[in-house]
């Protein structure tokens, strides 16, 4: 095998399948899909790795066939990540412009740099911070502030959480079969980069990524992402739900909601019924088209609710020209955009993630439930050209800009060395004297303060 440094290679690890994929970055900046092989997930419920080992024996599986078609050793990988730990925020921050009253690209990158210094919750990670708008001065609405004129700038980002505890085990599950993490990527961000357009996200729309564990929903208006969420619901309790309604297996509860399933019952006919085969000594069940799609219509109903909340909570309702783009495998499922239609009173469209490839493209580019995985690809692909470097998945590192020249956050790293324990309790004992010492200069700036008030008096 050979390994190719030109290559960008990211996995999905989904609830229901596990993909890996390979492509270029093409000299006009598209994107070349080069390879794309998906093997069986049993490790990971709702978007959150629970079995190490199965995780870690699915990626090997996965990794070993792309290889061993494109006759390549991969290195680094992206991978996406969601599940019900993500949350996001809408943070503000703000800057003053000393040195230079003309605002430099610099200044920009300093200030996202800055939400890395925002408090968050214990046993939290900041996964990525998006830029909104600016403000300079008193002028607002700036999407470009950098050659503007100005003393002080402020921006909105897009914060984006995870739970440390999830993150650590993907990388564990990617160090174990000899991979190097490159980024981790939200998943409803890497969907909306391989089925939504310019246009759309102009107008605004909402991206919904039915899954299998979960449904991941994104809100764009004026080119700029404005909600994120993950909800914990997907295509397995779908599925859960009947397999228990018609008491039936799990797998021949998947095998109907894929083959005769759809999303309006009333649409289906009573009198068509499918025949179940019975367990050993038992007969043979018949169910029909109509109250298997009732099952389905009922948790989708459920689902579609959710996400409709979520748009209501991002405050963008109104402003949704381009309305609802569906993707996911859930979209295969039969009447889903009108229902989804009548449920948001918005316009809906399926979405497919093979609009922005170019080259051969294979014929699973065409499914909307690869959508994920191919946007991790363009996605990783829009990473590589970002000037900023975020700080490491885990470790006290603070982070940095790629250029030098200039003032710089620096790596704050912490090696105990040979001594161990010795040399940990020597900085934590110089740690302590320069508090005591801090606290003892402010106690006699106290104490000064009211003696010469004293003696005034």
């Amino acid at each position: 095998m050979i390994a190719e440094s030109n290559l960008i290679a990211a996995i999905d690890i989904g609830t229901t399948k596990i993909v890996a994929v390979v492509g270029r970055k093409t000299e006009d900046g598209k994107m070349e899909l080069l390879g794309m092989e998906g093997v069986p997930s049993t490790g990971v419920k709702r978007g959150v790795v629970l079995n190490i080992e199965e995780t870690t024996s699915a990626i090997q599986d996965v990794l070993t066939k792309v290889e061993k078609n494109l006759n390549v050793k991969l290195e680094k990988v992206y991978v996406g990540i969601a599940g019900q730990h993500i949350r996001s925020l809408q943070n503000t921050v703000s800057r003053f412009i000393t040195d230079n009253p003309e605002i430099t690209q610099n200044d920009v990158e300093q200030l996202s740099l800055d939400n890395y210094k925002m408090l968050i919750e214990a046993g939290e990670k900041i996964m990525h911070v998006i830029p909104q708008d600016y403000v300079v001065d008193n002028e607002t609405g700036v999407k470009q502030p950098v050659g503007m004129s100005g003393r002080r700038l402020e921006g909105n980002f897009h914060i984006v959480l995870g739970r440390i505890a999830s993150v650590k085990n993907i990388e564990k599950c990617i160090k174990r079969v000899d991979l190097e993490l490159q980024g981790l990527i939200l998943e409803p961000l890497a969907s909306s980069h391989s089925v939504l357009t310019d246009d759309e996200k102009e107008a605004g729309v909402v991206l919904v990524d039915i899954g299998g564990g979960t449904t991941d929903v994104a809100v764009f208006y004026d080119g700029i992402i404005r909600h994120t969420a993950v909800i914990p619901f997907g295509g397995n309790v779908i599925t859960s739900d009947i397999k228990s309604g018609c008491s039936i297996l799990y797998k021949q509860a998947e095998t109907l909601k894929v083959q005769f399933g759809a999303a309006i019952g009333e649409r289906e006919r009573e009198d068509k019924v499918v025949s179940i085969p019975g367990l050993d000594g038992w007969e043979p069940k018949e169910i029909s088209f109509r109250s298997l799609s009732y099952i389905i219509q009922a948790r989708m109903e459920e689902i579609i609710d959710l996400v409709l909340m979520q748009v209501e909570r991002s405050g963008f309702y109104d402003k949704l020209g381009a309305g609802i783009v569906v993707t996911g495998g859930g979209a295969l499922l039969r009447d889903i955009s009108d229902l989804i239609k009548f449920r948001t009173a918005l316009d809906v469209r399926i979405g497919v993630p093979d609009r922005f490839l170019v080259g051969s493209i294979p014929e699973s580019a065409n499914l909307p439930m690869y959508a994920t995985s191919i946007g991790l690809l363009m996605s990783a692909m829009k990473k590589q050209t970002s000037s900023i470097c975020e700080p490491e998945l885990f470790g006290g590192l603070e982070p940095t800009l790629q250029s030098s020249g200039e003032s710089r956050p620096k790596e704050v790293k912490r090696h105990w060395g040979r001594g161990g324990k010795k040399a940990k309790a020597k900085s934590e004992e110089a740690t302590g004297s320069l508090f005591d010492g801090m606290f003892d200069g402010m106690k006699n700036s106290i104490v000064s303060m009211f003696d010469d008030k004293d003696a005034e008096m």
